[in-house]
């Protein structure tokens, strides 16, 4: 039986069919996965650390482990080789395994699978809510995917936080009352830190010899890499952060990292949380009255509505959704995205997070690296790549549909219902970022304006022939044609000059 890097879990399908009396498990790490894209060098981490770990609680459990580490000097660095030498090993009839999470490895087992004899088993991930063909036939006929129509129905399924077939409070969505910008003066938690141990430090010193030219700060290495550590950093949020969770969710600020966000997608993606459960325990604490309806509801919606919304999307669009280019752009990803050397303040910043801790919320994610590389005209796949590699809790199922859908608009609208384009004076309101930046928030064109000011309008000019029907565009459209001619012009001009420089 094979448990993959991202399948952390006792409640794997593939465990729970297996036979500890006679199976064997096969853990390994792989240059194939650590590579394919040059990811952090703390995602690379905590995913090896975490494994080891997970090693010791299935043999804590009774099972029989068969682990195989990136530095064995035997390793052949692919799971299918990996595959194929355990099976050497070892007097297996077969091979069981829970499916994976991307296309990309799928295909690969699937085609070793059709090149040997013995038989693979491959069986579907039940860690959540809605399967793949659940939501295949949710999607079955829908002229539109909106994400707020699955979203409900999740919520009737799961039953949380509804009042028999209705959503307790009356409405569904809070999310007009989650986007307060923040208030000076307020008083942050820290999300809980990790201790390291002896598995951990030797991982740390590989990664960092081996991935020293890979993107991002090792240290300080801070991750929760068991079980247990990852449920105490949930329980810590639940406690100190979640009632101002709702209120603040979009809110930036340039010396709070995290402000009140959980800062778990990392242990729910590879299998230390599971997600049904914290959406319970998030609900029990509504219902005790210690967090606000806005703030419960508003993540139960992320883990139970675009969570699962976007690993539908993913297996239900294939393996050419990467493909997806609507505007057509082409620009190569800027160099400041991998440096942070750029004199825009809030991209700076949200660079910089990102490198020191492979992590950013999804305002910073989506409102400032995505909507500048959007209005830049950068290749959407580039920008995928880029988000892939970086962040600790990016897997392509998850990270693929948010990136090219929802970010870049490449899908033409699919997933989102216009493009999520704004200009300074979004960042300006959600954020303290225009304070100390070089450029003017209060300027529209030219060489100290703000240059998502005229960016903004930029993108929205040249695309007019795809974008001028959407109505929810119907009102900055109009905005732009009571502009005077020069006025359009100034802001061509200064978004041309500006990318030139790009």
């Amino acid at each position: 039986m094979v448990i993959l890097g991202d399948q952390l879990s006792p409640k794997m399908s593939s465990l729970n069919q297996a036979d500890k009396a006679t199976d064997i498990i096969l853990i390994c790490e792989v240059a194939a996965e650590t590579g394919y894209v040059a990811h952090h060098k703390k995602k690379i981490a905590f995913v090896l650390s975490a494994m080891r770990h997970f090693a010791r609680e299935l043999e804590a459990l009774g099972w029989t482990v068969d682990y195989v580490k990136l530095d064995d000097e035997d390793n052949t660095g692919s799971i299918t080789s990996e595959i194929e030498r355990a099976l050497e090993r070892h007097d297996c009839r077969s091979v069981l395994i829970t499916e994976p999470g991307e296309w990309r490895l799928r295909e690969a087992l699937e085609a070793y699978a059709a090149a040997h004899p013995i038989p693979v088993r491959m069986l579907d991930d039940d860690r959540f809510v809605c399967s793949r063909g659940a939501f295949a036939d949710w999607a079955q006929g829908r002229k539109q995917l909106r994400m707020e129509h699955f979203y409900r129905e999740i919520r009737r399924k799961t039953g949380l936080l509804m009042d028999g077939d209705q959503p307790v409070g009356g409405r569904w969505n809070y999310d007009s009352e989650n986007r307060k910008p923040p208030k000076d003066g307020m008083d942050f938690p820290t999300p809980l830190r990790g201790p390291s141990d002896e598995i951990t430090n030797t991982i740390l010193t590989m990664v960092g010899d081996r991935f020293a030219d890979h993107f991002g700060s090792l240290e300080p290495f801070w991750f929760a890499v068991t079980r247990n550590g990852a449920e105490a950093a949930f329980d810590q949020f639940v406690e100190t952060a979640l009632s101002n969770f709702g209120d603040y969710q979009d809110a930036m600020l340039s010396e709070e990292k995290y402000l009140f966000h959980a800062v778990i997608a990392l242990y729910l993606n590879v299998g230390l949380l599971d997600p049904l459960a914290v959406c319970r325990r998030v609900e029990k604490a509504f219902h005790d009255g210690a967090v606000p309806l806005n703030a419960a509801e508003g993540f139960i919606r992320q883990i139970i509505g675009w969570r699962e919304y976007v690993r539908g999307i993913y297996w239900r669009q294939g393996p050419d959704y990467v493909k997806e280019n609507f505007f057509g752009h082409t620009r190569a990803l800027p160099d400041f995205y991998w440096t942070g050397e750029t004199d825009m303040a809030c991209l700076r910043a949200c660079v910089e997070q990102t490198r020191s801790d492979a992590y950013a919320h999804h305002i910073q994610r989506l409102m400032i690296t995505g909507n500048f590389a959007m209005l830049a005209g950068v290749d959407p796949k580039a920008v995928h790549e880029w988000y892939l590699a970086v962040y600790a809790d990016a897997y392509e199922w998850v990270e693929l549909p948010n990136t090219l859908g929802m970010s870049q608009f490449a899908d033409g609208g699919l997933l989102a219902s216009k493009p999520y384009a704004a200009s300074g004076n979004y960042i300006n309101r959600m954020s303290d970022y225009c304070g100390d930046c070089r450029y003017k928030v209060s300027k529209k064109t030219g060489p100290d304006a703000c240059p998502f000011n005229y960016l903004y309008w930029d993108f929205l000019a040249r695309n007019r022939e795809k974008l001028g029907g959407n109505p929810r565009l119907a009102r900055p459209y109009s905005t732009w044609d009571r502009f005077e001619s020069d006025r359009q012009q100034d802001f061509q001009r200064s978004a041309d000059q500006f990318l030139e420089k790009l």
